[in-house]
């Protein structure tokens, strides 16, 4: 008997250290798992000759949205209980004229383990502009670079979850299609959300974070951010505090400027949930001469900059998902 309980006692202390162990691991040790080998694996495979450029409703775009519900699956990330195959249906009508055929967002869901009603989604179209004269308009840094960020981000979160440091706000990482046909993707969602959207607490839109436009060729490790003061003040803090404490991008608000001509604000996925009163945050590296050509290829894409800028978008969604209380609106 006095052996069995010595063994007994034994084994409860090393299951005490495992615990203690796990219970060490914060967000520093996750944002690590993003790696670039992974993040290139995921966009050479996105911007491939297979998927043809992923034009909405056509063969390559489906491809890609099976995919990245396969690397789901693969992860055991779950899909959401009302769009069990990873895929919201998006009817070929809906795209007036736009898409050939029915298209897809796709989308993966980890729970939260304090406030699971909460919602941050973390989104990226992963479309593009296809065959155009039989040349391939790959768009790897539009938007295989944000798709493939959304997939890093994912899993990270993902190895948290399994330890036992899940996020307490649940996460909705969302794909978007037909964005470059007219936000059809984000506006479909916002009109048929898989959760309210009054718990939706923030949208953080990765759109074109590979490259560096003319503006930054001295100063590479930058990121555009727009929006993140329009609607919370305290997402602008948490966005800015986290580059500051973990990655020391130079954070460029050029283009948040109301008067900006580009209006980039109002170009993107995130335009679809900023107008129903959610904030947002979308980080952007500008364009450059490959913009929606044929020579947006993945060998032009730096990949530690998209990793650092990837870990930027993990560390914000950590503190939202995390903090006590949920961010507040206070601006209109």
């Amino acid at each position: 008997m006095k052996k069995i309980s010595l063994l007994f006692l034994v084994g409860i202390f090393f299951i005490a250290c495992g615990a203690v162990k796990k219970s060490k691991r914060g967000e520093t040790f996750y944002a690590e798992t993003i790696t670039t080998e992974e993040l290139k694996k995921d966009l050479y495979q996105l911007a491939s000759d297979e998927f043809e450029g992923r034009r909405t409703g056509e063969k390559g775009q489906k491809l890609a949205a099976d995919y990245l519900a396969n690397i789901y699956k693969e992860e055991k990330i779950e899909a959401p209980k009302n769009a069990a195959n990873y895929f919201q249906n998006i009817p070929k009508k809906y795209f007036v004229g736009r898409s050939k055929d029915d298209s897809e967002n796709v989308v993966a869901f980890i729970p939260g383990s304090e406030k699971p009603e909460e919602i941050i989604v973390i989104s990226a179209h992963y479309d593009h502009m296809g065959l155009d004269h039989g040349e391939i308009h790959y768009g790897a840094d539009d938007d295989a670079s944000g798709t493939s960020a959304v997939v890093a981000i994912a899993r990270a979160f993902k190895k948290a979850y399994d330890d036992g440091n899940g996020p307490k706000r649940s996460l909705l990482f969302l794909h978007l299609t037909g964005e470059e046909e007219g936000l059809f993707g984000s506006r479909y969602y916002t009109e048929n959300p898989l959760y309210p959207l009054e718990n939706t607490v923030a949208n953080l839109n990765i759109d074109m974070v590979g490259r560096v436009d003319d503006a930054h060729k001295d100063n590479r490790d930058f990121v555009y951010i727009i929006g993140a003061d329009k609607l919370s003040t305290e997402l602008h803090d948490i966005n800015e505090a986290a580059n500051k404490e973990h990655v020391n991008l130079a954070l460029d608000y050029k283009y948040n400027d109301e008067n900006d001509p580009n209006r980039f604000y109002y170009r993107s996925d995130h335009y679809n949930f900023a107008k129903h009163n959610i904030p947002i945050i979308f980080y952007f590296n500008g364009t450059h001469v490959d913009y929606h050509q044929p020579t947006d290829t993945p060998d032009k894409i730096d990949y530690e900059l998209l990793k650092k800028r990837t870990k930027l978008v993990f560390h914000t969604a950590w503190e939202l998902a995390n903090r006590p209380e949920r961010i507040v609106v206070d601006k209109k």
